[in-house]
């Protein structure tokens, strides 16, 4: 690489972290998630703003294949985090509720955002229309679990019954929606050769049974808490991730499904030396470098300035279709599980959260040639606008003194969270007033 691209790079990089650590530090002001600022950022460095004038000069050609790299490895450091905080712990004691809610507030959003493929078929046409349409379809039952779990701990409602319940309907519901953005992926690809994704499963198979049961002993080879494990422990994970996606790469499917499997099957008991040292690590580099990259990687493709009536019209559709089919989803299926209203109506804002998680699945789409430039563009803008109606939407369902009652109750003694949410949370209509 030549000298003058390694300076315009590290350029671009400060740039890039300066402007989502500013963007994000707003975002926060606002009462929003960092992440809303962090993607701003990215689209404010692609070619909307100044007909495309901040990326043609600080984004030549010759730097962007290296911020792509960097952009890749930041999604599969993350699908890897997503995987590894997906814990089967949720479930306990919710698991019938976190079931039917999940199922609801996939399918309604899935068939409404089919039927809408169909309708922008005719100005959206990529040439694979069965792709489109399941791509669609997925990308409107999406919740973002990472986000989700943020903005639970940012409002104080991570330890409520129902901050449980909306993490561990998330949960099931991201394992639902990339097993279906799986299903594009194979849909949409020429298939390579078929015995390669026949791969698939067996793979799975073998990190489950093999594979983590082998990183758990060497998780347990340092159970104390010193930081000399740490680098051993995180140069493992980042091999394990590599090889991991590389393999699912290899068998004709993206690279994050692979980074996804892998971080499922991390142990999560023992290895401390994992969680205190290595982990934090890994996290820290992925938010403060590589996700602003791939921010600014996504952002290069999402062109709004040449929005028009037309576009404006299915942006619309597009919002009406999300919104309403994740909100009307979520709380049909708690009404249905027996969840009372105010709670229902709290999970199904909370579920609706998309964020990082969607920009990948649209960045995935666009790579696959299921989504098209235009339609991309105005697919991110929902993410963002979904993401940020969460906070204001709590803000008037579930007022601060509502959350401090429910939190008061879930720290009672004698009862555990699991029994709460099933007499508390899951209980006859009995409401009082606010």
């Amino acid at each position: 690489m030549r000298l003058d691209v390694v300076a315009m790079l590290a350029l671009d990089l400060a740039a890039i972290v300066a402007l989502a650590r500013l963007l994000g530090a707003l975002a926060q002001r606002l009462g929003q998630p960092r992440v809303i600022g962090e993607i701003l950022g990215g689209i404010l460095l692609g070619p909307t703003l100044f007909g495309g004038a901040i990326t043609r000069t600080l984004f030549p050609d010759d730097v962007r294949p290296s911020l792509s790299l960097l952009a890749s490895i930041g999604v599969c450091v993350f699908m890897l985090l997503v995987g590894l905080h997906l814990d089967s712990d949720l479930l306990k004691g919710q698991g019938r509720i976190a079931t039917t809610v999940s199922l609801t507030s996939l399918i309604l959003p899935f068939g409404l955002g089919a039927l809408l493929a169909l309708h922008l078929l005719a100005g959206h046409d990529t040439g694979n229309r069965l792709a489109f349409v399941l791509f669609l379809g997925a990308a409107m039952a999406i919740t973002a679990f990472p986000v989700l779990a943020r903005i639970l701990a940012d409002k104080g409602l991570i330890d409520t019954p129902i901050g449980g319940l909306a993490l561990a309907c998330a949960a099931v519901g991201d394992v639902l929606a990339w097993a279906l953005l799986a299903v594009v992926a194979a849909v949409a690809g020429d298939g390579g050769d078929l015995w390669r994704v026949l791969l698939v499963v067996p793979f799975a198979i073998v990190l489950v049974r093999i594979v983590r049961p082998l990183l758990a002993r060497f998780a347990a080879r340092y159970p104390g808490e010193s930081r000399p494990g740490a680098v051993g422990v995180a140069l493992a994970v980042a091999l394990g991730l590599l090889l991991s996606a590389r393999a699912t790469e290899w068998m004709g499917r993206h690279l994050i499904f692979g980074a996804f499997l892998f971080g499922v099957v991390m142990p999560r008991h023992g290895g401390a030396v994992l969680r205190r040292y290595a982990l934090p690590w890994i996290e820290r580099v992925s938010s403060f470098l590589l996700l602003p990259v791939f921010f600014t990687v996504a952002g290069l493709n999402v062109d709004l300035s040449r929005t028009d009536a037309t576009a404006l019209g299915e942006l619309a559709l597009i919002l009406l279709v999300a919104i309403g089919g994740k909100l009307g989803g979520t709380f049909l299926g708690a009404r249905a599980a027996g969840v009372r209203t105010r709670h229902s109506a709290v999970l199904a804002i909370l579920v609706n959260t998309r964020g990082l998680t969607e920009l990948i699945a649209l960045t995935l789409g666009l790579q696959l040639g299921v989504l098209d430039q235009p339609l991309y563009s105005l697919m991110v803008v929902m993410a963002l606008v979904t993401t940020a109606m969460t906070g204001v939407l709590l803000r008037f369902v579930y007022p601060d003194e509502r959350v401090r009652q429910d939190l008061a109750l879930a720290r009672t003694p004698d009862r555990a969270l699991s029994v709460h949410i099933r007499h508390v949370t899951v209980q006859p209509e009995k409401e009082s007033a606010p």
